[in-house]
């Protein structure tokens, strides 16, 4: 989605956060819950009790997103979520694919510079953004920040679903390609498919295995 934001003066809000960077396979995502200042007390009020997503279930985290999705319909907030996939991140690296991602959310939304961003753990904004705090555990201590990683978990969480469609064999619905014991054994028997992150599988591939392993289309 796309958010032109007002020039009444109020001045935007955004919280980042993202979902992903561990597993053994499928995308990084990161999510971004924006508003203006002066909607800020009512947003808190609407979305009063939201917890960061990995405190809910995954029932619960769909029915916040449905809350948000309403929510942004009503005007009243902007959120947007990039993905970046096992190509880029054994490509530029996990940290780099994340920053990616980062100026992705800000660039769909046109958050202007002069916003205040809210990132969660060691997640930062481009320095054209001077105005920003990075907060530890930051999803289990600003609102803004929890509704981004909902965003972004559910939205990871819909694509590994899709993923475990084209590719069966390996249940990525199951445990999103987390480095879960049944995973790795399904790896060790089917090797890598293209959603794999070759450059997580070192501890469990010599290089050359990696190299050779078949790719299922």
């Amino acid at each position: 989605m796309n958010a032109r934001w007002a020039t009444d003066g109020s001045r935007t809000i955004a919280g980042i956060d993202e979902a992903g960077r561990g597993p053994l396979a499928g995308p990084v995502a990161v999510g971004i819950f924006a508003v203006q200042e002066r909607d800020l007390p009512y947003v808190r009020k609407i979305f009063r009790g939201v917890k960061e997503s990995k405190q809910l279930s995954p029932e619960e985290r769909e029915k916040w997103y449905e809350r948000i999705e309403n929510a942004a319909e009503r005007k009243l907030c902007a959120y947007h979520v990039s993905l970046k996939g096992a190509r880029v991140i054994d490509a530029k690296g996990i940290n780099s694919a994340i920053r990616l991602s980062i100026n992705s959310c800000l660039t769909t939304l046109d958050v202007p510079h002069t916003a205040f961003i809210l990132l969660d753990g060691g997640l930062r904004a481009p320095r054209a953004y001077a105005h920003q705090r990075t907060i530890i555990k930051g999803d289990e201590k600003e609102m803004l920040i929890a509704l981004a990683s909902i965003c972004a978990k559910v939205a990871r969480d819909r694509r590994m679903v899709e993923f475990s469609k084209r590719y069966p064999e390996y249940h990525f619905h199951v445990h999103k390609g987390y480095g879960t014991k049944a995973h790795v054994d399904e790896v060790r028997v089917f090797g890598l498919c293209p959603i794999h992150r070759r450059s997580f599988m070192r501890k469990y591939y010599l290089q050359s295995d990696i190299a050779k392993s078949p790719v299922i289309r």
